[in-house]
């Protein structure tokens, strides 16, 4: 079973930056796809950023965050990292840290079977 753990969060200025932590355990050479989704209130949880580690490393993010944001895995210290630049208001959310063996869309929820507990982000203008 996999187990994530998120850190990181807490409260930014605008335009200031944070780098949020998934310390992953249980982690399998079958999960392929690492994935930072969010949540704000009243609103669907969406995908933000998403890693794909097979034969090749592959990168996808959310329209909104999209030059801003960076995912990342360090397969050394089993962490995935989101560095968020250019913070907004509207990036206040909870963020949660998703693992998947196989997803036919990497931003999308069906297929993340494994959710860690989140973090809260907060940007204040």
């Amino acid at each position: 079973e996999v187990r994530l753990v998120e850190s990181g969060g807490g409260s930014v200025q605008a335009g200031g930056s944070t780098r949020l932590s998934c310390a992953v355990s249980g982690y399998t050479s079958s999960t392929k796809y690492m994935d930072w989704f969010r949540q704000a209130p009243g609103k669907e949880r969406e995908g933000v950023a998403s890693i794909y580690t097979g034969r090749t490393t592959r990168y996808y993010y959310g329209d909104s965050v999209k030059g801003r944001f960076t995912i990342s895995q360090d397969n050394a210290k089993n962490i995935v990292y989101l560095q968020m630049n250019s913070l907004q208001p509207e990036d206040t959310a909870m963020y949660y840290c998703a693992a998947a063996v196989a997803v036919i869309d990497p931003l999308a929820i069906p297929g993340y079977n494994d959710w860690g507990q989140g973090t809260q982000v907060t940007v204040s203008s």
